[in-house]
């Protein structure tokens, strides 16, 4: 039996696997449809395999097919990983690390780590982007993403959480409002107003912490506007639209014309954590989980 795979082949298996049309995948690879099915042919005599049942317009993965998209995809993964790697080092670099983070972890968290981190790593390249918990956790099952940044309980099997900081949440207000830390008793002073929450869809898990802060203050908030991010809440808060809720690591003084108001004495809290992938073998990240882990950042 021969053995005499060539990268090239298992590309075409997954381009294959991933449409289950050899003419569509052909045009992903831009090769010939024939030519496409002549590599998948050779190489299930390679291997003495039937990676497809080909039926007159419809391809389905046999077991066998099965089982090597899933190892492959997770494998090859590593070895493109590799390979970027070691083009990093070529061009004088010693690596790079992707990020995903929810936005209050940029304001202080991200930027503390980073300083702390290139002190004794500044050869290491990093990319940053704002992503909903949703999104960070699809990014690191695929490995598009190294680590991330969310305020999540509970995470898929493979992936690690580490809490990194529980913090009280603000109610933030218009500069103009007659509310403030020395008048402020509860919430149910705020029973009237209109609020402007972050989307449930950002992370369901946060929504129902504030929903369990209305409920105990015994009243249903009036919602009238959901987003994602901190700036659209404090534009709206600002212009009158409503007031919010929000972590009080995303309070700000850099804008004169909203207030917060800590919300001290309930019991509500959350938690932004730091997420992983357990099969992530970049060698970055071991790094920078060390030092979170040694300076356990707050």
């Amino acid at each position: 039996m021969s053995y005499q795979i060539e990268y090239r082949h298992l590309k075409y298996f997954l381009a294959v696997a991933d449409h289950l049309h050899f003419r569509k995948a052909a045009e992903t690879l831009y090769i010939s449809q024939p030519g496409l099915s002549r590599q998948i042919k050779e190489m299930e005599e390679s291997l003495g395999i039937k990676l497809f049942e080909r039926h007159n317009r419809s391809v389905k993965l046999t077991t066998v097919g099965t089982y090597l998209k899933a190892e492959l995809n997770k494998n090859l993964k590593n070895l493109d990983a590799i390979l970027h790697h070691a083009k990093l080092l070529e061009d004088g670099k010693d690596g790079q690390l992707n990020f995903g983070y929810v936005g209050s972890a940029m304001q202080k968290i991200i930027p503390e780590l980073l300083l702390n981190f290139t002190k004794t790593h500044p050869n290491i390249l990093f990319s940053l982007k704002e992503m909903d918990n949703t999104k960070q956790i699809e990014g690191l099952l695929a490995q598009a993403i190294d680590i991330g940044f969310v305020r999540l309980e509970k995470v898929p099997r493979g992936l690690e959480l580490h809490p990194i900081v529980k913090e009280p949440f603000c109610l933030v207000l218009p500069k103009n409002h007659p509310l403030n830390a020395s008048n402020f008793k509860n919430l149910s002073q705020c029973k009237k107003e209109h609020f402007i929450l972050f989307d449930p869809e950002y992370s369901a898990s946060y929504y129902e912490k504030v929903m369990e802060i209305f409920d105990d203050n015994g009243f249903n908030p009036l919602v009238s506007h959901n987003t994602i991010h901190a700036g659209s809440i404090y534009k709206l808060v600002e212009n009158n639209f409503g007031i919010s809720i929000v972590p009080k690591s995303l309070q700000t003084e850099n804008n004169a014309n909203i207030k917060f108001i800590e919300l001290s004495k309930i019991p509500q809290r959350t938690t932004l954590s730091v997420i992983w992938n357990k099969e992530n073998q970049n060698p970055i990240l071991s790094k920078i989980l060390s030092i979170i882990h040694k300076e356990n950042i707050k």
